[in-house]
């Protein structure tokens, strides 16, 4: 079946950087948006940053400036996050529609998370 794994996560001081990885695999046709959510204590999961296949990569106005979104191979992608602030201490998601070998349309698919803070 299809799984999404994400890598990278971890603590770091304020002003900081991280990078967090998302790797697909199975039996995958092709993955036409590749995004990066994530969910914070006690807040609502939201969507930070997202790439549309052959399209532009559209930020959270929190985020932008401070991290980049990019695919590195057909089933690769990553988040550098730079100039971190306790704010964006949160489980970080990976996320991504997905057309499989056996779908027709395109399936949303969720990594299990990786877990960013943030602290002095």
């Amino acid at each position: 079946q299809v799984q999404l794994v994400e890598s990278g996560g971890g603590s770091v001081q304020p002003g900081g950087s991280l990078r967090l990885a998302c790797k697909a695999s199975g039996p995958i046709r092709s993955i036409y948006v590749m995004s990066w959510y994530r969910q914070a204590p006690d807040k609502q999961r939201e969507m930070i940053a997202g790439l549309v296949t052959g399209g532009n990569a559209h930020y959270h106005d929190s985020v932008k400036g401070r991290f980049t979104i990019s695919r590195d191979t057909e089933r690769d992608w990553s988040l550098q996050m730079e100039n971190l602030t306790p704010e964006d201490t949160a489980v970080y998601l990976c996320h991504a529609a997905i057309v499989t070998q056996t779908s027709v349309v395109g399936l949303d698919y969720w990594g299990s998370g990786a877990q960013v803070n943030v602290s002095s």
